[in-house]
């Protein structure tokens, strides 16, 4: 497992529609899964143990988003053989399991995953109503011990983005697991 960090995006930049489905085949829109406020856009799987620290803290996020009408997307990259984990049928394992409320896309080419720039599950992106990007780093400031956490940037930058509070524009990257690129 290579250790990755999310890279630097520019502030502003404009969110790549996009168009994928879930594990039942139901396709989803990116221009319908906004809400009122925004976006909140999670590029994940199941195996990685980064991504599975933080699953119960995201689905909680993406409680709270729906509550101040920002909308919540996974999506899953790592479709590749080799990690039959995060196969489709791994990813209803997961839903069930932790009863995700909100779209877990599969994203079985990767395009999707290349127009966003992710690089690691997890790989957090926050976009406002505009489509343009205020918010792209970790969910807090420690992803092993969430009893250790002392500050919770994302829910932070949500907050202010519905409160239309300034964004800090110092924001720390995500860490995960390198997504599983299939050979080209």
């Amino acid at each position: 497992m290579a250790l990755l960090e999310s890279i630097k995006i520019p502030l502003g930049t404009q969110m790549p529609s996009f168009s994928l489905k879930d594990t039942a085949g139901k396709v989803f829109k990116s221009s319908d899964l906004y809400a009122h406020n925004g976006l909140l856009v999670f590029f994940t799987c199941n195996h990685c143990p980064y991504a599975q620290a933080v699953w119960p803290r995201v689905i909680r996020l993406g409680a709270y988003a729906s509550t101040i009408k920002i909308g919540v997307v996974a999506i899953n990259p790592n479709i590749n053989p080799d990690y039959p984990e995060d196969s489709a049928e791994g990813m209803v394992k997961k839903i069930k399991e932790f009863k995700i409320p909100f779209p877990y896309l599969v994203d079985d080419t990767q395009k999707v995953a290349r127009d966003f720039k992710a690089q690691c599950t997890p790989d957090i992106y926050l976009f406002n109503k505009n489509k343009e990007l205020v918010y792209h780093g970790r969910i807090d400031d420690n992803w092993k011990e969430e009893a250790a956490v002392t500050r919770e940037e994302l829910k932070s930058a949500m907050s202010n983005l519905v409160s239309g509070q300034g964004i800090d524009s110092k924001q720390y990257p995500s860490m995960g697991c390198s997504i599983k690129w299939c050979s080209e």
